[in-house]
């Protein structure tokens, strides 16, 4: 019953948290497009991914292992200030959905990491 609940949490924090961020940032685009195309949602779902699975572990020092590495890959872009107000728009808001549904599922189903 567990797996049920877990799967339902990584569903709803990766979906729902795509739609949540793309929503969100729809008014912030910057005008012109940097990287490969798609490359910004699917290191969005890993991000969520990774950020669910460190809060159901209890590891919530290693969200800052999350935030660096993707701080690190793009260092030269956040030099432009409306492209790191975008990218810590996207960011925060992509983390804090993640972190909102784990600890709401560790909270309801009285589940501890």
């Amino acid at each position: 019953m567990t797996w049920i609940i877990y799967l339902a949490a990584y569903l709803i924090a990766l979906l729902g948290g795509h739609f949540f961020t793309r929503a969100l940032m729809k008014k912030f685009r910057p005008q012109k497009a940097t990287g490969v195309e798609g490359a910004g949602a699917l290191i969005g779902f890993l991000e969520r991914a990774l950020t669910l699975t460190f809060v159901l572990a209890g590891q919530y020092t290693a969200l800052g292992l999350v935030l660096t590495a993707k701080s690190i890959a793009r260092h030269e872009e956040l030099k432009d200030r409306h492209f790191a107000e975008y990218y810590l728009i996207g960011t925060l808001s992509s983390v804090l959905f993640a972190v909102l549904i784990g600890l709401t599922v560790c909270q309801y189903f009285k589940i501890s990491p």
